[in-house]
C-alpha cells in the first residue's frame, strides 16, 4: 500500500509502501517492484513491513536487483530506504523489437526474421543475449500470404469430427467387384494424402515462428490430411477389407514431392497442381461413389483440399508479384519432374479401371462405356482446372496448357 510518510529530520515527503506481514519470499517483492516504478532511477522509495526478517529479505532482494538500500529506525520501527537502480533499465538496453502482432499493420511482419528473435512472439521485445535459433525459412517472400490469417480462421471453423460428420452405420451392400474398386481408389488416395501431410509437416520445423500465420495454416493442413488418412482407411476397413495395391510408379511420383527443398516450388507442385487435381477427383467420387459413406467422405475432404489449394495460390501470387521471374523457376520444376517420371507408368491401371467401374455404376458393356467416357471427362476437367490456376498465377495461355499437360499422370 503506497503512503506518504514524513521522515524525521527531513522536510521532504517520500513515497512509502507497507508490505505488512507479507514476506519477500511470499510475493512481497511484487509490491516493492511496483512501488519502484513510481520513482525515477536514482529516486528513493521507503518500505516498511511487519513479517519476521522482512528487512533482511528485502536487503538480499535489492542487492540481487541492483537497487541500493539502507536501513534506519524511527519510532522503534525499521524503515528501508530503497534507491531505484539502473540495472533493470540497463538489462533491456540493446533489446530487439520484433515487429507487431497484428499482421495487417504496415511493417508488422519483417522481410527477414532474425535468428536472435528465437521463439519470441511477434511484437515482443527480446532481451539482448538471447540464444540465436536458425530457421531456414526466415524470408517473408519465401513463405508469406496475406490471406493466411483468414484461411486459418476458415479452417478452424470448418473442422469436422469423423465420428459425427460421417454416418458410418448407414446400411449398404455392394457387389464384391464394386467394393474392391472403392478400396483400390481409397488405397491410392491414402498414400497421396501421406505425401500431402509430410510435405507441410517437413517445412513446419524449418519455418521461423515470426511467420506464425503461415505456421498455423501448415499445422492445420497437417491435421486435415491426418483426418483424411483416417477416414479413407476406416472406409477401406468398413466391410472387412485390407488396403489394396500400391505401385512403384505412384511411389516414385510422390517421392519427387518429398524431395523438393524449396517451400514455394513444393507448394506449387503439391497444392496448386496436385491437390487442385485431387479436388476434381474428390468431386468425381462425391458424384459417382456407389455408397453414401464414400460420398460423405469425398465431400468433406474436397472442402479441406480446396483451402490447401487456396493457400498455395495466395502464397505464389504474392511471391510472383514481387518476383515475376519466379514463374520461370516454376515452369522448370514442372518440366524437371516430368523428365524424372518419364520412365514410370503413371496412374496405375487398377485405379484407372476402378474409377471407370465406379462411374459406370454397374458391370454391363453399356454402363462401362459410359463410365469410361466419364473418366475421360474427369481427366479433361483436371487438365482445364490446372490450366486455369496456372493462368491465374501469370502464365500465358499456351504455356499454362503445356505445363498442365506435363503434370504427373499420378494426379498428385
Amino acid at each position: 500500500m503506497m503512503k506518504n510518510f514524513t521522515m524525521q529530520k527531513e522536510t521532504s515527503l517520500l513515497p512509502i509502501i507497507d508490505i505488512e506481514n507479507l514476506g519477500l519470499d511470499a510475493g512481497g517483492h511484487l509490491l516493492v517492484k511496483h512501488g519502484l516504478l513510481s520513482v525515477p532511477p536514482g529516486g528513493e522509495l521507503c518500505v516498511v513491513g511487519s513479517s519476521a526478517g522482512w528487512d533482511a529479505q528485502l536487503s538480499a532482494w535489492c542487492r540481487n536487483q541492483g537497487h541500493p538500500i539502507r536501513l534506519s529506525e524511527q519510532d522503534g520501527r525499521t524503515i528501508a530506504h530503497v534507491t531505484r537502480g539502473t540495472a533493470q533499465a540497463g538489462r533491456w538496453r540493446g533489446a530487439m523489437h520484433t515487429g507487431q502482432a497484428d499482421a495487417k499493420l504496415a511493417g508488422a511482419v519483417a522481410e527477414q526474421a532474425q535468428a536472435s528473435w528465437g521463439l519470441a512472439a511477434r511484437g515482443a521485445t527480446v532481451e539482448a543475449g538471447s540464444p540465436a535459433m536458425h530457421f531456414r525459412l526466415d524470408q517473408k517472400i519465401e513463405v508469406w500470404a496475406d490471406s493466411a490469417t483468414n484461411l486459418y480462421a476458415q479452417a478452424v471453423a470448418a473442422q469436422w469430427n469423423p465420428d459425427e460428420a460421417i454416418d458410418w452405420n448407414t446400411p449398404f451392400d455392394l457387389p464384391d467387384v464394386v467394393e474392391d474398386a472403392v478400396v483400390q481408389v481409397l488405397t491410392y488416395m491414402i498414400e497421396n494424402e501421406e505425401a500431402a501431410l509430410i510435405v507441410p509437416a517437413r517445412f513446419l520445423g524449418q519455418l521461423h515462428p515470426h511467420f506464425r500465420e503461415v505456421q498455423a495454416v501448415l499445422a492445420i493442413q497437417v491435421a486435415d490430411e491426418a483426418r483424411h488418412i483416417e477416414v479413407f482407411t476406416r472406409r477401406v476397413r468398413l466391410k472387412g477389407r485390407e488396403p489394396a495395391l500400391s505401385t512403384a510408379g505412384g511411389q516414385i511420383s510422390l517421392k519427387t514431392l518429398l524431395d523438393e527443398p524449396d517451400f514455394s516450388v513444393a507448394g506449387f507442385l503439391l497444392s496448386v497442381l496436385g491437390e487442385g487435381t485431387f479436388v476434381s477427383l474428390l468431386n468425381f467420387l462425391h458424384a459417382h461413389a456407389p455408397d453414401p459413406v464414400t460420398r460423405q467422405i469425398a465431400r468433406l475432404a474436397a472442402r479441406d483440399e480446396a483451402r490447401h489449394v487456396a493457400f498455395g495460390m495466395a502464397h505464389l501470387m504474392s511471391r510472383i508479384k514481387q518476383e515475376p521471374e519466379f514463374l520461370t523457376r516454376l515452369a522448370n520444376a514442372v518440366q524437371s519432374r516430368n523428365d524424372a517420371l518419364s520412365g514410370t507408368s503413371g496412374l496405375n491401371e487398377e485405379v484407372f479401371d476402378a474409377l471407370i467401374l465406379l462411374a459406370a455404376g454397374e458391370f454391363t458393356p453399356l454402363a462401362i462405356a459410359a463410365g469410361y467416357v466419364r473418366v475421360q471427362q474427369l481427366m479433361l476437367d483436371m487438365a482445364e482446372g490446372r490450366q486455369a490456376r496456372l493462368e491465374k498465377l501469370g502464365f500465358a495461355r499456351e504455356a499454362a496448357q503445356r505445363l498442365s499437360s506435363l503434370h504427373t499422370r499420378n494426379f498428385m
